[in-house]
Protein backbone atom coordinates (compact mmCIF):
# COMPACT_ATOMS: atom_id res chain seq x y z
CA UNK A 1 0.00 0.00 0.00
CA UNK A 2 1.12 3.51 -0.92
CA UNK A 3 1.55 6.66 1.23
CA UNK A 4 2.40 9.82 0.67
CA UNK A 5 3.62 12.87 2.53
CA UNK A 6 3.78 16.75 1.02
CA UNK A 7 6.95 18.77 2.40
CA UNK A 8 7.62 22.48 1.53
CA UNK A 9 11.79 24.17 1.94
CA UNK A 10 13.65 26.84 -0.07
CA UNK A 11 14.00 24.68 -2.44
CA UNK A 12 13.50 21.45 -4.19
CA UNK A 13 16.46 19.43 -2.80
CA UNK A 14 15.64 21.10 0.83
CA UNK A 15 12.37 19.89 0.81
CA UNK A 16 13.11 16.33 -0.49
CA UNK A 17 15.97 16.50 2.32
CA UNK A 18 13.44 17.09 4.93
CA UNK A 19 10.89 14.62 4.18
CA UNK A 20 13.63 11.82 3.83
CA UNK A 21 14.54 12.92 7.59
CA UNK A 22 10.79 12.76 8.44
CA UNK A 23 10.11 9.40 7.26
CA UNK A 24 13.47 7.45 8.03
CA UNK A 25 14.09 6.53 4.37
CA UNK A 26 16.59 6.80 1.62
CA UNK A 27 15.82 8.73 -1.93
CA UNK A 28 16.13 4.95 -3.74
CA UNK A 29 12.92 3.86 -1.83
CA UNK A 30 10.87 6.70 -2.40
CA UNK A 31 9.19 8.33 -5.19
CA UNK A 32 9.09 11.93 -5.82
CA UNK A 33 6.69 14.52 -7.26
CA UNK A 34 7.42 17.95 -7.72
CA UNK A 35 3.98 20.11 -6.71
CA UNK A 36 5.29 23.44 -6.78
CA UNK A 37 9.04 25.00 -8.00
CA UNK A 38 10.80 27.34 -5.22
CA UNK A 39 10.59 31.31 -6.77
CA UNK A 40 12.68 33.33 -5.93
CA UNK A 41 10.40 36.57 -7.09
CA UNK A 42 11.84 40.13 -7.41
CA UNK A 43 13.70 41.19 -4.53
CA UNK A 44 11.70 38.76 -2.06
CA UNK A 45 8.53 39.90 -3.83
CA UNK A 46 5.91 36.94 -5.07
CA UNK A 47 8.82 34.68 -3.35
CA UNK A 48 7.31 30.77 -2.48
CA UNK A 49 8.48 28.14 -1.25
CA UNK A 50 8.99 24.60 -2.99
CA UNK A 51 6.76 21.88 -2.38
CA UNK A 52 7.34 18.25 -2.90
CA UNK A 53 4.95 15.01 -2.29
CA UNK A 54 7.62 11.85 -1.31
CA UNK A 55 5.51 8.32 -1.64
CA UNK A 56 6.53 5.73 -0.14
CA UNK A 57 5.41 1.89 0.53
CA UNK A 58 3.73 0.94 3.89
CA UNK A 59 3.06 -2.73 4.26
CA UNK A 60 -0.31 -4.07 4.17
CA UNK A 61 -1.59 -4.97 7.54
CA UNK A 62 -3.16 -8.35 7.86
CA UNK A 63 -6.99 -8.07 8.83
CA UNK A 64 -7.82 -8.79 12.11
CA UNK A 65 -10.38 -11.73 10.84
CA UNK A 66 -7.04 -13.27 9.14
CA UNK A 67 -5.03 -12.38 12.37
CA UNK A 68 -7.50 -14.04 14.54
CA UNK A 69 -7.73 -17.19 12.23
CA UNK A 70 -4.16 -17.82 12.66
CA UNK A 71 -3.41 -17.41 16.45
CA UNK A 72 -6.93 -20.00 16.23
CA UNK A 73 -5.17 -22.43 14.49
CA UNK A 74 -1.75 -21.98 16.27
CA UNK A 75 -3.34 -22.48 19.53
CA UNK A 76 -5.27 -25.23 18.68
CA UNK A 77 -2.77 -27.36 16.77
CA UNK A 78 -0.52 -26.77 20.12
CA UNK A 79 -3.05 -27.94 22.48
CA UNK A 80 -4.16 -31.07 20.24
CA UNK A 81 -0.47 -32.30 20.13
CA UNK A 82 -0.23 -32.11 23.54
CA UNK A 83 -2.92 -34.29 23.67
CA UNK A 84 -1.85 -36.72 21.42
CA UNK A 85 -4.79 -35.58 19.09
CA UNK A 86 -4.25 -35.54 15.24
CA UNK A 87 -6.78 -33.64 14.05
CA UNK A 88 -7.58 -31.78 10.65
CA UNK A 89 -8.45 -28.04 11.99
CA UNK A 90 -11.11 -26.15 8.99
CA UNK A 91 -11.33 -22.01 10.62
CA UNK A 92 -13.84 -19.36 8.75
CA UNK A 93 -14.92 -16.25 9.71
CA UNK A 94 -18.52 -16.44 10.09
CA UNK A 95 -21.22 -13.40 9.36
CA UNK A 96 -21.27 -11.92 12.90
CA UNK A 97 -17.34 -12.02 12.85
CA UNK A 98 -16.96 -14.92 14.84
CA UNK A 99 -14.64 -17.76 14.00
CA UNK A 100 -15.81 -21.59 13.68
CA UNK A 101 -13.50 -24.18 13.75
CA UNK A 102 -14.35 -27.57 12.56
CA UNK A 103 -11.95 -30.70 13.84
CA UNK A 104 -12.28 -34.07 12.35
CA UNK A 105 -10.37 -37.28 12.16
CA UNK A 106 -9.36 -40.38 13.95
CA UNK A 107 -10.29 -39.98 17.98
CA UNK A 108 -12.50 -37.13 18.24
CA UNK A 109 -14.95 -39.17 20.43
CA UNK A 110 -11.57 -38.16 23.08
CA UNK A 111 -11.83 -34.41 21.98
CA UNK A 112 -16.02 -34.48 22.80
CA UNK A 113 -15.95 -36.10 25.85
CA UNK A 114 -19.12 -36.71 27.78
CA UNK A 115 -21.86 -34.81 26.51
CA UNK A 116 -19.66 -32.31 24.63
CA UNK A 117 -17.98 -31.55 28.31
CA UNK A 118 -14.42 -31.39 26.74
CA UNK A 119 -15.54 -30.48 23.78
CA UNK A 120 -16.81 -26.93 25.51
CA UNK A 121 -13.42 -26.96 27.55
CA UNK A 122 -11.58 -26.75 24.67
CA UNK A 123 -13.59 -23.97 22.93
CA UNK A 124 -13.25 -21.77 26.28
CA UNK A 125 -9.48 -22.56 26.70
CA UNK A 126 -9.26 -21.33 22.88
CA UNK A 127 -11.62 -17.90 23.57
CA UNK A 128 -9.30 -17.24 26.50
CA UNK A 129 -5.91 -17.90 24.64
CA UNK A 130 -6.74 -16.11 21.57
CA UNK A 131 -8.78 -13.01 22.96
CA UNK A 132 -6.09 -12.15 25.53
CA UNK A 133 -4.76 -8.73 25.47
CA UNK A 134 -6.99 -7.94 22.32
CA UNK A 135 -9.05 -4.73 22.75
CA UNK A 136 -12.52 -6.43 20.59
CA UNK A 137 -13.28 -10.61 22.23
CA UNK A 138 -14.00 -12.43 18.78
CA UNK A 139 -16.35 -15.58 19.82
CA UNK A 140 -14.71 -18.49 18.54
CA UNK A 141 -16.70 -21.39 18.00
CA UNK A 142 -15.24 -25.46 18.09
CA UNK A 143 -17.10 -28.35 16.92
CA UNK A 144 -16.34 -31.77 15.99
CA UNK A 145 -18.06 -33.93 13.33
CA UNK A 146 -20.97 -32.10 13.69
CA UNK A 147 -21.54 -33.07 17.10
CA UNK A 148 -22.62 -29.78 17.88
CA UNK A 149 -25.80 -29.35 15.34
CA UNK A 150 -26.55 -33.03 16.58
CA UNK A 151 -26.66 -32.51 19.62
CA UNK A 152 -28.72 -29.13 18.98
CA UNK A 153 -31.04 -31.35 17.31
CA UNK A 154 -31.42 -33.92 19.69
CA UNK A 155 -32.20 -31.38 22.42
CA UNK A 156 -34.59 -29.18 20.71
CA UNK A 157 -36.49 -32.93 19.95
CA UNK A 158 -36.08 -33.56 23.97
CA UNK A 159 -37.39 -30.14 24.70
CA UNK A 160 -40.83 -30.66 22.51
CA UNK A 161 -41.19 -34.23 23.89
CA UNK A 162 -40.81 -32.74 27.25
CA UNK A 163 -43.33 -29.75 26.81
CA UNK A 164 -45.63 -31.89 25.07
CA UNK A 165 -45.75 -34.38 28.20
CA UNK A 166 -45.79 -31.10 30.82
CA UNK A 167 -49.23 -30.32 29.05
CA UNK A 168 -50.73 -33.80 29.04
CA UNK A 169 -49.87 -34.62 32.58
CA UNK A 170 -50.42 -30.74 33.22
CA UNK A 171 -46.84 -30.77 35.67
CA UNK A 172 -43.68 -29.45 35.20
CA UNK A 173 -40.89 -31.68 34.44
CA UNK A 174 -37.06 -31.13 35.07
CA UNK A 175 -34.75 -32.41 32.31
CA UNK A 176 -31.26 -33.57 32.93
CA UNK A 177 -28.47 -31.05 34.11
CA UNK A 178 -27.28 -29.36 31.36
CA UNK A 179 -24.91 -26.55 30.71
CA UNK A 180 -25.61 -23.24 29.59
CA UNK A 181 -25.19 -23.78 26.07
CA UNK A 182 -27.34 -26.68 26.21
CA UNK A 183 -29.82 -25.23 28.26
CA UNK A 184 -30.26 -22.38 25.61
CA UNK A 185 -31.03 -24.58 23.19
CA UNK A 186 -33.81 -25.61 25.19
CA UNK A 187 -35.10 -22.23 26.21
CA UNK A 188 -35.11 -21.06 22.33
CA UNK A 189 -36.67 -24.21 21.52
CA UNK A 190 -39.28 -23.27 23.67
CA UNK A 191 -39.63 -19.75 23.14
CA UNK A 192 -42.95 -19.94 21.10
CA UNK A 193 -44.41 -23.31 21.82
CA UNK A 194 -47.77 -22.23 23.05
CA UNK A 195 -48.73 -23.44 26.73
CA UNK A 196 -45.60 -23.84 28.77
CA UNK A 197 -42.92 -22.00 29.81
CA UNK A 198 -39.14 -22.74 30.68
CA UNK A 199 -36.68 -21.89 33.73
CA UNK A 200 -33.20 -22.40 34.50
CA UNK A 201 -32.97 -23.85 38.20
CA UNK A 202 -30.28 -25.38 40.66
CA UNK A 203 -26.49 -24.32 40.48
CA UNK A 204 -23.71 -25.66 38.34
CA UNK A 205 -22.67 -28.13 37.36
CA UNK A 206 -26.16 -29.50 38.37
CA UNK A 207 -28.20 -26.42 36.60
CA UNK A 208 -31.43 -27.63 34.64
CA UNK A 209 -34.36 -26.50 32.68
CA UNK A 210 -37.42 -26.63 34.21
CA UNK A 211 -40.92 -26.87 31.27
CA UNK A 212 -44.01 -25.94 33.15
CA UNK A 213 -47.26 -25.78 31.92
CA UNK A 214 -48.66 -21.68 31.79
CA UNK A 215 -51.38 -20.32 34.39
CA UNK A 216 -54.80 -19.76 32.43
CA UNK A 217 -56.41 -16.27 33.57
CA UNK A 218 -58.98 -16.77 34.96
CA UNK A 219 -62.44 -15.85 32.94
CA UNK A 220 -63.77 -12.26 33.48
Amino acid sequence: MQNFIEVTGKTEEEAIASALRQLNLQRDEVSIEIVERARSGFLRIGASPAVVRVIYEVPDKPSEGGNIEEKTRSFLEGLLSRMGVDAKIDIRTKDDGGVMVELSGAGMGAIIGRRGETLDAIQHLTNYAVNRGTEERTHISIDAENYRSKREESLVRLAEKMAAKALKYRRSMALEPMNSYERHVIHTALQNYEGVTTCSTGVEPNRRVVISCEKTKPQE
